[in-house]
């Protein structure tokens, strides 16, 4: 039984820029919620959050907030001006006898409270800003991508921390293990509207594609009734003085309700191109040592990488795994020990500060001033794999619209940036990736492309994060950082680590969580999982084959309302309305066909 509400939002509407972000939204969290808030990169979600905490003030309709209800937010971007130290900023609500709460979340976050503001980095400033809204206990917590700037470590505190508590809380995160372990309810955003589903995060994947699914089935029985009566309308003419002026209406109410349909947004156009195949040993370590000062960063490592492997290096921050990969990418040179480097490499780099992108410099400039992407003669275009490509049109494909152009790289959000820089990468042929915290901001349908591009990548991938369900996807070696110069070379991904650690350990050993399947490519008209491989491909095929009869017989139709025709031309006139009459019926039966076998897949 759902507990009393704690926050009600009542027909919002909000704009910015003159576009609606939602119109006429409620929604409310109750005692005890633990909510996960998705949605595509762009569609609202911070922002929304933002009006739940009240920084942002809706156009229209009503925030309610019971009385003695507590709210927190945890801002991405949190302000500590005024606060010598991050403990005097995570500690500024609290009373003295609460101050352990902060001590206490500062050990499991891993931040320093002595660390003055003024040289602590944004990871740190965040990590502060977590402390302080955990320490407070408010009611309802929201928590606008916490684990950004967390190794697995502090993540899996903050996940133990936030299963014990009985607070509701709202959670934007990119980490679908995260979401999965935590969240029992679902709010989804999509086009302006939210959904709520009483099911945590790992049954949103099914409910959104079955939800999309019934959309398309619903706007394809439009388009043929819109079809059915518009052929109507015109051989009416023909055969009537007088039409039936009420189905005229209705097809004009069909059309208008077709119009105002909301188009969804496609996924990002990513590919990725191999370049030449490198040497089939692409790197190999012997006896690697390495220390800055007297911080050992890796003792005596071994380490051959081949071409094809997919390598992840995990372990707390400031471990030194971006330092490893220097070294063996031969940026760095070792204390002691070799690094060879294979035949024909062609490397790309997503570093995890994106300090690849200008943040002064436009989306424009950033593609066109790029030596590696600058089309000869050309101020508008860019290569692209080897072709040119407008500027406008490829950042089209990464999820940019035209106002997004000549905006400046500061303005974007993380997910954006993210973005920006994998369309600079990809326009590249390479044999070598090497990705430092790719994952951090995108959302969960550009990480699903992103692990499906890897996947099927020719190259070989060297990769640092945090997510434990992308490593878990992608990854076939993990090398372990535990520090102290201490690297250990694992097969598998996260979880084959974690298994193989606790069996080296003498660790009783749980049963294993199966590796994330790859996700399957969705075809175009329904989910065909009960059908033949014939009629699979059938189903596949007819959403094309519906199309083009559409446009013979609009081509049809056009050349049949020429005055005069049929005394002018009378031969032609009797061929062109055979085609036509052979086409309907055509188009009718595929349509049929569609529905039937589309019916029986959802079935």
């Amino acid at each position: 039984m759902a507990q009393a509400p704690l926050l009600q939002l009542t027909d919002i509407s909000l704009t910015f820029g003159g576009d609606p972000v939602f119109d006429e939204l409620s929604l409310t969290v109750h005692g005890g919620d633990r909510v996960a808030l998705v949605g595509r990169n762009g569609s609202g979600k911070s922002t929304l959050m933002k009006v739940m905490a009240g920084l942002v003030e809706p156009d229209r309709g009503e925030v309610i907030l019971p009385a003695g209800v507590t709210v927190g937010y945890m801002q991405q971007e949190p302000d500590l001006s005024g606060f010598a130290t991050l403990g005097d900023f995570a500690t500024s609500e609290l009373d003295a006898a609460e101050m352990y709460r902060v001590e206490r979340a500062s050990e499991g976050l891993k931040f320093d409270p002595a660390r003055p503001v003024e040289t602590a980095s944004g990871g740190e400033r965040r990590r502060a800003a977590l402390a302080k809204l955990m320490a407070e206990e408010p009611e309802l917590m929201l928590l606008d991508e916490p684990t950004n700037h967390l190794d697995i470590e502090a993540i899996q505190w903050l996940e133990d921390e936030l299963k014990m508590t009985r607070r509701a809380f709202v959670l934007i995160s990119h980490d679908r293990r995260f979401l999965q372990e935590l969240t029992r309810a679902t709010l989804w955003i999509d086009r302006g509207a939210v959904r709520r589903q009483e099911q945590g995060f790992g049954a949103f994947e099914a409910w959104r594609d079955k939800i999309w699914e019934d959309e398309d089935m619903q706007r394809h029985k439009l388009d043929r009734k819109i079809k059915s009566e518009a052929r109507w309308a015109v051989e009416g003419i023909s055969a009537r003085r007088k039409r039936n002026q009420g189905r005229v209406r209705r097809l004009q109410d069909m059309r208008a309700e077709r119009g105002s349909q909301i188009k969804r947004q496609g996924a990002a156009a990513m590919d990725l191109a191999s370049g030449p195949k490198s040497g089939r040993k692409v790197i190999e370590a012997t006896g690697l040592t390495h220390a800055f000062g007297d911080k050992r960063i890796v003792s005596g490592l071994d380490l051959t990488v081949m071409r094809g492997d997919r390598v992840a290096f995990v372990g707390p921050n400031g471990v030194g795994k971006t330092t490893l990969i220097k070294i063996l990418m031969g940026e760095i040179a070792p204390d002691e020990g070799a690094v060879k480097l294979g035949t024909n490499l062609m490397p790309a780099v997503f570093d995890q500060a994106r300090a690849q992108l200008d943040p002064e410099a436009t989306l424009w400039d950033s593609l066109t001033n790029d030596p590696g992407m600058r089309v000869t003669g050309s101020s508008d275009q860019v290569m692209v794999r080897g072709m040119p490509k407008h500027v406008v049109g490829y950042l089209k494909d990464f999820l940019f619209d035209e106002r997004q152009v000549r905006a400046q790289v500061k303005s974007l959000s993380g997910g954006e940036k993210a973005r920006l820089l994998l369309a600079r990468i990809m326009a590249k042929e390479s044999n070598l990736l090497v990705l430092d915290e790719p994952t951090n901001d995108l959302d969960v349908e550009t990480l699903d492309l992103l692990q499906e591009l890897l996947d099927d990548y020719d190259g070989t991938v060297m990769l640092i994060s945090h997510d434990r369900d992308f490593l878990d996807r992608v990854a076939t070696t993990t090398v372990a950082m535990e520090g102290r110069g201490q690297a250990t070379v694992y097969a598998g991904g996260w979880s084959d680590y974690q298994t193989q650690k606790r069996e080296a350990s003498g660790e009783p050993v749980k049963q294993a969580k199966p590796k994330a399947a790859k996700p399957e490519a969705k075809p175009q008209a329904a989910k065909p999982d009960g059908l033949s491989f014939t009629e699979r491909h059938r189903l596949e095929a007819l959403p094309g084959v519906i199309d083009r009869l559409t446009a013979e017989i609009a081509k049809l139709e056009e050349f049949l309302a020429q005055p005069d025709l049929f005394h002018k031309e009378p031969a032609k006139f009797k061929k062109a309305t055979e085609a036509l009459v052979e086409r309907q019926t055509a188009l009718a039966a595929a349509e049929e066909e569609w529905l039937y076998l589309a019916e029986r897949a959802e079935a």
